[in-house]
């Protein structure tokens, strides 16, 4: 009883009591709270002391008096538009929205690899500015070749090249390089091909004529490979360009008759499918670099693929897939610009594949002459064994001009490779001469015309200026002036015209008018 007493009081003066916060508070409630808060007070202090002392040591004028460059940049005035019909399309201003288009209109590019399903090819916005130099002029090729960047792209500035045509190129060649495009592109047929054989059913176009000259319709993925390089080497591709649907199709009809299990363009038909795929891939992987398509990328990635797997191991190609052990410089070299131009787009390619190749363009020259046998040491092209067996001793210079060109293209530069300047001397000797007689010792050959004028164009004067008036007589003069032929190339003349035809000859012909802006100097002007 006493202890519930005891409770009893002690509740009652808890609650009579005040509360905490119902006391009064004394200065010595306060001081001794603040000298409870003390040292975390003198803490701050320094602490914001220290932070006015480290802005006040910071040089804020260099920040205000920041060093600007003034750019200025003046423009010359386009010169007169080349083509008329077409009308050309004026070039956008930097500053511009890219146009939305449709990336193939009126020609759909259907997809057959997997992992380009679910994309939309129409993702993509625009082409890169053709009037850049790319992509060759990345450092990182130029710092392969040893001249650092800026040396000029590898596809050339295009549009702009071509406008400045006139001045570069001699009489004619501008008119030249018109007519070449519009005849291919009236004779490519409704699918999108351009036929060795059959382009003749679109005759009538131009002219009231019927061509002449056809080729063999074996050769049609080629024959289309070809065309597209004519239309891209001038800037056109699936979405820009006055001939940006006749890119399209072609480009669509390539797609569509690729097998989509191994890659290969075509079907296997003689040794020449070799040749076919090749250009078939380098068209595909040109296109693929300047639209960046989702819907093209696994197209031009299997076609590279197939490239690679007919390879011999640490060597080149021939005519097999897969590969049987033989090497030929002719075909190793397309293959070695289809997988340049694929290295370029950033697909993926076997590097060795190049040093395979540099090593074979090693073991078929003659290193006393300079010059490039075809599948061996001192073996004369094909030409000359095809067209006259009694000209043997004529070795032509076809090889050598492969030759040289894959050595620029794989990195190699006179300054340290002399013999480079071997092959251009002897390509001097044997400069392009149009001759109507197909069997002629020193005759038309508009394939060594072809990576001859590449070649020499890499290699700068004297080889070049010689090489140039020489070509420019013999394609501009030799051009068809009339009827439904009127801008293309007799094709019978040529060694090879029996099997590409008219197509061939004019898709070659174009290509060598282009040489001025569809590769820049990578070696630079010397």
């Amino acid at each position: 009883m006493a202890n519930e007493q005891s409770d009893l009081a002690n509740l009652n003066l808890e609650t009579s009591l005040p509360k905490p916060w119902e006391r009064e508070q004394t200065f010595n409630d306060v001081l001794y709270d603040w000298m409870g808060r003390a040292p975390w007070l003198a803490i701050s202090a320094a602490a914001h002391v220290i932070i006015v002392l480290i802005c006040m040591a910071i040089p804020w004028d260099k920040f205000s008096k920041a060093p600007t460059t003034e750019i200025k940049a003046t423009l010359d005035q386009a010169p007169e538009e080349v083509f008329e019909d077409p009308p050309e399309e004026e070039p956008e201003e930097l500053e511009e929205e890219p146009t939305e288009e449709p990336v193939l209109k009126d020609a759909e590019v259907s997809d057959h690899n997997e992992e380009d399903t679910n994309e939309d090819a129409e993702s993509v916005v625009g082409d890169p500015d053709f009037s850049a130099d790319s992509p060759f002029d990345s450092k990182a090729f130029n710092d392969v070749i040893g001249i650092g960047g800026g040396a000029g792209g590898k596809f050339g500035g295009r549009f702009g090249g071509r406008k400045n045509l006139k001045a570069r190129g001699g009489a004619g060649v501008e008119q030249a390089l018109k007519d070449g495009l519009e005849w291919l592109k009236w004779h490519q047929s409704a699918e999108g091909t351009w036929k060795a054989k059959d382009y003749v059913e679109n005759c009538g176009k131009i002219g009231p004529t019927t061509c002449s000259d056809v080729g063999e319709e074996s050769n049609n993925v080629g024959m289309t490979g070809l065309a597209l390089l004519a239309f891209m080497g001038d800037g056109n591709t699936t979405r820009e360009g006055p001939y940006k649907e006749n890119v399209a199709r072609g480009i669509k009809w390539l797609k569509d008759e690729q097998d989509i299990d191994n890659g290969l363009f075509g079907g296997r038909i003689g040794h020449a499918f070799i040749y076919n795929h090749a250009i078939a891939s380098l068209a595909m992987c040109e296109a693929y670099y300047f639209s960046q398509s989702p819907a093209l990328k696994g197209s031009a990635q299997k076609g590279v693929e197939f490239i690679m797997s007919a390879r011999n191991p640490y060597g080149a190609w021939r005519y097999s897939q897969p590969p049987t052990g033989e090497n030929d410089t002719s075909v190793t070299g397309w293959m070695v610009f289809a997988l340049k131009s694929a290295e370029e787009a950033k697909l993926k390619i076997d590097k060795e594949s190049f040093a395979g190749a540099l090593t074979w363009i090693d073991e078929a020259t003659d290193t006393s002459t300079g010059r490039v046998g075809y599948d061996a040491v001192g073996t004369p092209s094909s030409r000359v064994t095809r067209i006259n067996d009694h000209f043997n001793e004529q070795r032509g210079e076809s090889m050598t001009a492969v030759g040289l060109l894959c050595r620029v293209f794989m990195g190699q530069d006179p300054k340290t490779t002399p013999m480079m300047e071997k092959h251009a001397e002897l390509m001097a000797k044997a400069l392009p001469k149009w001759d109507a007689d197909p069997k002629a010792k020193e005759g038309t050959d508009f394939y060594y015309w072809y990576y001859g004028s590449y070649a020499m164009y890499q290699m700068g004067d004297p080889h070049w200026s010689k090489w140039k008036s020489a070509m420019e007589q013999a394609v501009v003069k030799s051009q068809r002036k009339e009827g439904d032929e009127k801008g293309s190339w007799d094709a019978k003349v040529d060694p090879w015209g029996y099997a590409g035809g008219r197509v061939y000859t004019t898709a070659l012909g174009v290509l060598c008018l282009e040489v001025y802006f569809r590769y820049a100097r990578v070696l630079g002007a010397r």
